[in-house]
């Protein structure tokens, strides 16, 4: 494929944007090579500057589900936005997406509307440290829950230790109240409960990983934060803004049948547009401003343009009994067909997949936690990367990330993208 007006339009915005992009992953910078500029997007397929087409299989990181501008949509975002773009007042259109998620989502009451998973984080754990009275929270390497100071954090040298600022900007002082574990390794998290009695606030989680590729909750992973936070008194904070909705409707909570105390959303929420949300029981969301002392605000929380995507997407959602049944199906298809192609290239590799989200590790051994995934191999995942991308199947740009499987991946993109797969080369 060519890729130069990509190009011309990559030193343009390199002049004037850090980098050329608005988010780093953009960049291409793990897998090499120039950053692919898009111009559309329609069911399973992206259209770039130079007019290639590609099977998505990032799905605007996620939001998607549906596939690229259902029009459904498309046509309720369009009535709204000859209502007003915009108004800084509550509206109705609020007050109807809250109550359709809290009265399908498990163990919340209410919910407040933000504009990304980064605010959607960053104010769970500020309202969590409110409600305990306690400023360290404990996260896990490779878990990403967006870039405010707390969370960007890397590990310290040992299970007692505070973690050490990972970005040049976030000070000490910040990084002296988040704690790190491994992820999956419940007793490390035991092991900081005890260094720190009395002191930590909550766990913060993706109960599904999705920024170290696709990692899944071991040995009863879960269900033992749930019972490390109730004896010792912290919050389990369970960041959903890639499972909410995307597992099951009832997101992470419902298919391991494990309560969290908070809850943070993003992504298919806004059914493609800029959201996030953070939700939970009425006694910790009571702390929460303008009822109770802990501040937090956005001039466009509950804009009405993803708030009306947002809706039309979940009710869509909902009223098809059959959609994640399809999406498992499609993924499942996936993981299948494409390890038995890799196996007879003698290819090692592991794929970890939950529903619709999956990953490949190019890794001889299993996938559990971050170190595990720095492992694989990664030189290997650019040129599969970029083998497919050069054929037409658009992957995300990083061994690190995860595969979203949209309802607009049918059986002829499926067979197209295992054609590829089929002639992929590696020495």
């Amino acid at each position: 494929m060519l890729y130069q007006r990509s190009s011309a339009l990559f030193d343009e915005a390199y002049q004037y944007i850090p980098g050329g992009v608005n988010s780093p992953v953009r960049a291409f910078k793990s897998v090499g090579g120039v950053p692919i500029f898009m111009k559309s997007a329609k069911g399973a397929y992206m259209t770039d500057a130079d007019d290639n087409t590609y099977i998505d299989y990032i799905n605007s990181w996620g939001p998607a589900i549906l596939g690229h501008t259902h029009p459904e949509v498309l046509e309720a975002i369009q009535k709204q936005a000859e209502s007003g773009f915009s108004f800084g007042t509550p509206t109705e259109l609020e007050t109807e997406i809250a109550k359709l998620i809290v009265k399908n989502v498990p163990n919340i009451d209410q919910i407040r509307m933000v504009s990304s998973g980064t605010e959607a984080c960053m104010s769970a754990i500020r309202l969590a440290r409110g409600f305990t009275g306690r400023d360290k929270i404990i996260k896990f390497e490779g878990c990403y829950h967006g870039h405010s100071d707390s969370f960007l954090i890397k590990a310290g040298s040992g299970a007692a230790t505070f973690g050490n600022p990972n970005s040049p900007g976030v000070t000490a002082g910040t990084a002296k109240d988040t704690l790190l574990a491994r992820y999956n390794d419940a007793e490390q998290v035991a092991d900081l409960f005890r260094h720190n009695p009395g002191e930590i606030a909550a766990i913060i989680v993706e109960p599904v990983a999705g920024n170290m590729g696709c990692v899944l909750p071991e040995n009863n992973f879960l269900q033992n934060l749930r019972k490390l936070c109730d004896e010792n008194g912290a919050l389990l904070i369970f960041d959903e803004v890639m499972t909410g909705f995307r597992l099951a409707f009832g997101g992470a909570q419902e298919v391991f049948n494990v309560k969290a105390d908070l809850v943070t959303y993003g992504k298919v929420i806004g059914g493609g547009l800029p959201v996030g949300a953070f939700a939970g029981r009425n006694e910790i969301m009571d702390h929460l401003a303008p009822k109770g002392g802990v501040y937090q605000a956005g001039t466009l929380s509950g804009n009405p343009l993803a708030m009306r995507a947002g809706l039309t997407t979940l009710e869509l959602i909902r009223k098809d009994e059959n959609l994640y049944q399809n999406l498992n199906k499609t993924a499942e298809t996936l993981d299948f067909e494409i390890g038995k192609i890799l196996n007879s290239k003698n290819i090692e590799h592991r794929i970890n997949r939950k529903g619709s989200m999956m990953s490949i590790f190019f890794h001889v051994n299993a996938v559990s936690n971050f170190e595990e995934a720095a492992n694989a191999n990664h030189s290997l995942f650019n040129n599969f990367f970029h083998h497919l991308l050069a054929n037409g199947i658009y992957l995300p740009p990083s061994g690190f990330e995860t595969w979203f499987i949209s309802a607009a991946i049918k059986e002829n993109e499926i067979d197209r993208t295992l054609e590829v797969i089929r002639k992929f080369e590696y020495s």
